[in-house]
C-alpha cells in the first residue's frame, strides 16, 4: 500500500515517461485522472532524452515539457505503452540512463507494453505482472523470470503495478487514487471521467460475450439485487432462483458476463462495501462485517488482508485521515 505521507506535505509527483513509439491515448491517461484529485498529485511528462522530442505511433511527433531530469523527483513513474516493433529485451542507453535517475522506493506503474520496459530493467524479475493478453507469449519468451498473468486487468505488487491494454490504464490509475486517497475520492474522479468507478484488478482482460439464446436474460438484474442484499448469505441457489435459472446456467452466464464466479464476485463487492464503510463511518468492525455479509469481524479482517494487505483498523486510520487532508486542501 502506498504511503500517505505526501498528503500532508506536498502533492505526490507523478512523472510520465514517454518513449519513442508511445501510444497517444494511454500517454494522456495519467494527466486525465490524477489532476482530478484536488491537491493530491502533480503530473508532468518527460522524455528519455534532453531534446524532449518523442515520436508517437501515430502520424505526429510531440515535444514534452521535461527531459529525463524530471525522473529524479518522481514519487510515481508511469510508463505508457509504445509500439511493439520497437520492443527489445535490452534497454537502449538513453532509456537505461533515464531510469537510473529514479530514486529507490519510487512507485512504478506500467500500461500495456510499458511492462516490457520494466522487465528489461530487471524490475519485474520474480514478481507477478501483466500486460496485454495478445502479447503474453512474446513477453514470456523475452522475460521468462517474470510471473506473468495475462488474464487480469492489472496487478498491484506494492511498489510496482502493471496493467493490460488501453482502458485498463484508466483502471490502474483509479486504483492508485483509491489506494492513496480512498474510495470516495476515486469514485468522484471516475464520475468526472465518465468511467466505471471500480473494476477489480483480477477481472478478466478479455471476456468472450456469446450471443445469448433468443429470449434469454442475463444476470445484471440479479447482480443489482444482490448489491442491495449483501448483508444476507446469498447462496448460489438463491441467486439462480432470483434470475429464474438453474444454478448451473446462472453460474455459466455469470462467468460469461463478469469474468468471475458468483462467489468471488460477492466477496469483491463485500470487501468494496466494507472499505467504503471503514472510510466514511465510525461503525465497529463487527458491525461493518454484518452490514456487508461477512459472518464475523474475523472473516472481514481475513478478506481485507487478502485483498489489500492491511487490517480494518489500519485501513480506517489511514484513509479517514487521507480523505480529510484532501478535502481540507481542496
Amino acid at each position: 500500500m502506498a504511503s500517505m505521507e505526501f498528503l500532508a506535505d506536498r502533492p505526490h509527483r507523478v512523472v510520465v515517461l514517454a518513449l519513442d513509439g508511445v501510444y497517444p491515448f494511454e500517454l494522456g491517461i495519467p494527466n486525465r485522472v490524477f489532476p482530478l484529485v484536488p491537491g493530491g498529485y502533480e503530473v508532468v511528462t518527460c522524455a528519455a532524452t534532453a531534446d524532449r522530442t518523442v515520436a508517437t505511433n501515430a502520424d505526429f511527433t510531440i515535444t514534452v515539457g521535461h527531459g529525463p531530469e524530471a525522473l529524479e523527483s518522481a514519487d510515481t513513474v508511469v510508463l505508457p505503452p509504445y509500439d511493439l516493433r520497437l520492443i527489445t529485451a535490452e534497454l537502449s542507453d538513453p532509456v537505461r540512463d533515464a531510469l537510473a535517475r529514479i530514486r529507490p522506493g519510487t512507485r512504478f506503474v506500467s500500461i500495456c507494453t510499458g511492462a516490457f520496459t520494466l522487465a528489461a530493467a530487471g524490475l519485474l524479475d520474480g514478481r507477478p505482472a501483466t500486460t496485454h493478453w495478445a502479447l503474453a507469449d512474446h513477453f514470456r519468451q523475452m522475460f521468462p523470470h517474470v510471473a506473468l498473468d495475462p488474464g487480469v486487468l492489472f496487478v498491484d505488487d506494492g511498489d510496482v503495478l502493471t496493467s493490460a491494454g488501453a482502458a485498463s490504464g484508466v483502471d490502474v490509475c483509479l486504483h492508485v487514487v483509491r489506494s492513496d486517497h480512498g474510495s470516495a475520492v476515486a469514485n468522484r474522479v471516475a464520475r468526472h471521467c465518465v468511467v466505471p468507478p471500480w473494476r477489480e484488478g483480477g477481472q478478466a482482460q478479455y471476456i468472450e460475450q456469446p450471443i445469448p439464446d433468443e429470449g434469454a436474460t442475463g444476470t445484471a438484474v440479479t447482480r443489482a439485487w444482490a448489491l442491495e442484499h449483501l448483508d444476507r448469505p446469498l447462496a448460489l441457489r438463491e441467486l439462480a432462483d432470483h434470475a429464474r435459472m438453474s444454478p448451473r446456467t446462472f453460474a455459466r452466464r455469470f462467468q460469461e458476463e463478469t469474468g468471475t464466479s458468483p462467489g468471488r464476485w460477492l466477496i469483491q463487492q463485500r470487501v468494496h462495501r466494507a472499505r467504503h464503510l471503514l472510510e466514511s463511518s465510525d461503525l465497529p468492525v463487527d458491525r461493518i462485517a454484518a452490514e456487508v455479509g461477512f459472518a464475523t469481524g474475523t472473516s472481514l479482517r481475513q478478506h481485507l488482508q487478502a485483498a489489500i494487505g492491511v487490517s480494518p483498523q489500519v485501513y480506517r486510520k489511514t484513509f479517514q485521515a487521507g480523505v480529510g487532508a484532501v478535502a481540507g486542501g481542496a
